[in-house]
């Protein structure tokens, strides 16, 4: 009795401490019902101008979706290439040094916490526009998010077929060969088609900052005023996004 009423009162004073801090917030962030009421005709008026779209464009679109396309393919793959070894590093059923699972760990943590929005702009002003910085960016963003994902997945592999090898008197290298990858790799897999999915996304943004691919060219139309051809690149990346969600949520349901 005396637990209810704890986690009771415990419930009670997580809800009123969090209303409170999202009504301060509210305040913070200056959000205003009447000013967006407000600017609905500006909105609706923008809206106008970019109707009809203008698939005049299309074979320009179409040219630098598939950048972008490469682009998220070439960053992804760079990426798993380095994370794989760092998820192992990272494990501590494979690492037995406390030592190095935590500073890969640390390593991995810091990359997530630096945005590829950040990594694009340092890299586009270290090596000019283009897809290029871009793919530099998503590609060591990228890392830090699939190496969580896969010492997560390594450390929670079967134990029984490791010890079984073990037993026998298998090394090192074949207990991780045969023991554990057999385990991992559709799960790898899937966070590689998962991560190619959100870096498509992220390089239509990155694209604004000057990293290359059909953002680039949306930023571009924008500026020039040119909102019917903005409209095209629109619709194109949301049947682009759309398209590729589809595609990679049926395959990661085959994998894992």
């Amino acid at each position: 009795m005396e637990n209810k009423r704890v986690r009771t009162g415990f419930t009670v004073l997580f809800v009123t401490l969090f209303v409170a801090a999202f009504f301060i917030s509210l305040n913070a962030v200056e959000f205003s019902l009447p000013r967006l009421i407000e600017g609905g005709p500006f909105m609706w008026d923008f809206l106008k101008r970019m109707y009809p779209p203008n698939f005049g464009v299309l074979n320009k679109v179409f040219q630098e979706v598939l950048v972008t396309i490469q682009l998220a393919l070439v960053s992804t793959t760079l990426a798993m290439i380095i994370s794989v070894p760092m998820g192992f590093l990272a494990s501590e059923n494979v690492v037995k040094n406390r030592l190095v699972v935590q500073f890969v760990r640390f390593l991995l943590s810091a990359d997530r916490a630096i945005d590829a929005l950040i990594l694009a702009l340092f890299f586009v002003s270290a090596v000019g526009l283009g897809p290029f910085p871009g793919t530099l960016a998503l590609a060591i963003h990228s890392v830090g998010m699939l190496g969580q994902l896969m010492y997560h997945a390594i450390e929670s592999v079967d134990k029984k077929p490791v010890e079984a090898m073990e037993s026998v008197g298998a090394n090192y290298i074949n207990v991780i060969r045969w023991g554990i990858i057999p385990q991992v790799l559709p799960y790898f897999l899937s966070y590689y088609l998962l991560r190619f999915e959100l870096n498509v996304r992220a390089a239509v943004v990155l694209g604004i900052v000057g990293a290359g691919g059909i953002g680039f060219l949306l930023q571009s139309y924008m500026r020039l005023f040119q909102y019917q051809n903005g409209c095209t690149v629109v619709l194109t990346i949301l049947i682009l996004v759309m398209a590729i969600d589809i595609i990679s949520s049926k395959i990661r349901k085959r994998l894992v």
